[in-house]
């Protein structure tokens, strides 16, 4: 352990802790939840799936990348080029970039269902955008939520209900201090494909607008999401699909393609600029329009760059095929995975969308994922139990990576009875509650 304690951004982190609440802006990057005191936190720069520390150490990123901002990989060239003439010859002013109509029906090419689009920068801005309008349209506040879809009020009023109900969605303890109460009677949530829960929130609740995540762990299964089409054009609900995970990592566009069923609103995010903020909503003519009867707008959802990097992105996605390489880089990780668990006899269960794989230890998870965080540190590679793939994850890196897993599962099936063995130092954080 003591190789790994002399760490730059360490130091920083007690920095931010002093002027930053929780210390960051992203939860999801917060270095409790992979290496407490160890993890190195903060980044000098970053190329295809390279990311080097404050300490100039050179890491390979085996796992978030960006939390799935960079398919293509960081420091993408054909992007960057394209971001660097737009700063060249501004990226604000007091009019309109027209790069935000190309980008509207390139988006609407890819989706032929619909046919108009509103822009945000961030996902959970793109969620609530979309949920604003839905409720414009169908003129009723009950919302029915099946997945994650930020931190805003009208979706973290979930937990006014009970702390365990988006514990079933996919976040455990989240707190809702600040959240008006008055928002609690207005959200309902099912499990994904139990089609049964959602005809009855329908029924009994007054439910004008469905919003849910095509998939993320499981597949749908006795047509779930067609089900739930058929069953909100009967009742005119509105719709929503949130890809903005899923959005291209099997097809240009998204699950909903893959599956064959329409949403009536879509919202796509993190991947689609390659790291640039920028997000969309594309949705029916109909329900879009019901924008203008609310007041919807921001600055920086009109800067240059995310509309720019969004459109470069899309032509490299359609040109390289990124989402055919990053299943089928995914699937065989996945394969891998397995085999290695049979070899050392132990117990996982993988999971998780083939370009967004992801494995669970059935007994003693955290623990051991943390084992693997700090044993796979020591190697300069930044490593969890779940990875975001991206197209600079060729198969060198992929099978380098799995050489030294191979070596670590032997460790933990040998010394699984005496954990003491493998690792004496502080465990990751599985819930928020910790993150302090």
């Amino acid at each position: 352990m003591e190789k790994l304690k002399k760490n730059i951004g360490n130091i920083f982190w007690k920095r931010a802790k002093k002027v930053i609440p929780s210390g960051n802006s992203l939860l999801s990057k917060h270095p409790n939840l992979y290496l407490p005191e160890l993890w190195p936190t903060y980044y000098k720069k970053a190329k295809g799936c390279f990311v080097y520390s404050l300490d100039n150490k050179k890491y390979i990123d085996i796992c978030m990348m960006g939390v799935g901002t960079n398919i293509l990989g960081y420091s993408y060239a054909p992007v960057d080029n394209v971001v660097k003439k737009i700063i060249n010859t501004g990226n604000m002013s007091t009019l309109n970039p027209p790069e935000e109509i190309y980008l509207s029906e390139e988006l609407i090419k890819i989706n032929p269902w619909a046919s108009m689009c509103r822009f945000a920068r961030t996902g959970a801005e793109a969620n609530a955008i979309a949920i604003r309008i839905a409720r414009a349209y169908s003129k009723k506040d009950n919302i029915a939520v099946c997945g994650y879809h930020g931190w805003h009020d009208w979706y973290l009023a979930l937990n006014l209900k009970s702390k365990k109900q988006m514990e079933k969605l996919l976040l455990k303890n989240l707190k809702t201090q600040g959240v008006a109460k008055s928002l609690k009677k207005t959200i309902y949530s099912f499990n994904y494909n139990d089609f049964e829960a959602a005809k009855k929130l329908i029924k009994s609740k007054n439910i004008g607008t469905i919003i849910m995540e095509v998939s993320r762990n499981y597949s749908p299964e006795n047509d779930f999401l067609k089900k739930i089409r058929n069953m909100c054009n009967k009742h005119k609900v509105v719709l929503i699909f949130d890809e903005c995970s899923s959005g291209f990592r099997e097809t240009l566009g998204g699950l909903h393609k893959k599956f064959k069923v329409n949403p009536d609103l879509c919202m796509y995010g993190k991947a689609l600029g390659n790291g640039y903020a920028i997000t969309a909503i594309v949705g029916k003519k109909n329900i879009m329009l019901n924008s203008k009867n609310s007041f919807i707008s921001s600055t920086f959802w009109s800067e240059r760059i995310g509309f720019g990097a969004a459109i470069k992105t899309i032509k490299e996605m359609k040109r390289i095929k990124s989402y055919e390489y990053i299943s089928k880089m995914g699937r065989y990780i996945k394969s891998e995975w397995k085999k290695l668990a049979t070899k050392h006899k132990l117990e996982i269960t993988v999971s998780g969308l083939d370009a967004l794989p992801a494995f669970t230890f059935k007994k003693h998870h955290q623990f051991f994922k943390t084992y693997i965080t700090f044993e796979m540190l020591k190697k300069n590679y930044l490593c969890t139990t779940n990875i975001f793939v991206s197209i600079a994850h060729k198969k060198k890196i992929v099978d380098d990576y799995l050489k030294h897993l191979d070596q670590l599962f032997f460790q933990i099936s040998k010394n699984k009875n005496n954990l003491n063995r493998l690792y004496k130092g502080k465990i990751s954080s599985a819930t928020f509650d910790r993150l302090n």
